[in-house]
């Protein structure tokens, strides 16, 4: 079942981060379809205590997603080459949003594979631009909804025995708040 809008809000950022661990990312490319169970993730709250997030700030160009409805895409290109997804949460306006940091590909390998330029699975989604690459996630998706194909999240059912919490990593402010979520045991989470 593709979640709906409301499971992006009217629940704590922290939670729904917590909660998206096990749903599935699907992209249904030209190229073909790609599925993978996230198992990582990292909250961002777009207010002044989160000087990490984006929309920390305030609202701009790069940005605006973020203050859009939630249940949307928030894309951004980084270190100029690599893109992130993130799930855009709350009200709109509030700007919260979840970085997607690791998948565990689960169909359409061939054409990850492809995309990554390798063969080890444990490698094709286990860091956020990695999983942008092997789904073919790019700008073109910033403000995509998320509740409708071609790019969306599902729940089959999967829930996770055990997460782990731990600070967010690869960023230079804020890095101590412990908002980053992944499954315990994962082999796909990525590495820093």
């Amino acid at each position: 079942m593709i979640l709906t809008r409301d499971f992006y809000y009217g629940k704590d950022t922290l939670e729904i981060s917590r909660l998206l661990i096990g749903k599935i990312l699907v992209h249904e490319s030209p190229a073909g379809k790609t599925t993978g169970r996230i198992v990582e993730v990292e909250a961002y709250c777009g207010n002044p205590d989160d000087p990490a997030c984006h929309a920390a700030k305030g609202k701009t160009k790069r940005n605006e997603a973020m203050f859009g409805e939630p249940g949307h895409a928030y894309v951004y290109f980084t270190y100029g080459m690599h893109t992130c997804f993130n799930v855009v949460v709350q009200d709109a306006n509030v700007a919260d949003a979840v970085l997607i940091r690791a998948l565990e590909p689960i169909d359409g390998l061939t054409l990850m594979q492809r995309r990554r330029g390798v063969s080890d699975k444990r490698l094709l989604c286990s860091g956020p631009g990695r999983l942008c690459q092997a789904f073919d996630i790019t700008l073109s998706h910033k403000g995509a909804d998320l509740t409708t194909p071609p790019l969306y999240i599902i729940d089959d059912g999967y829930v996770p025995a055990e997460l782990v919490a731990t600070p967010r990593i690869g960023i230079s402010q804020a890095k101590e708040l412990p908002w980053r979520f992944y499954e315990a045991g994962s082999a796909f989470v990525s590495r820093w």
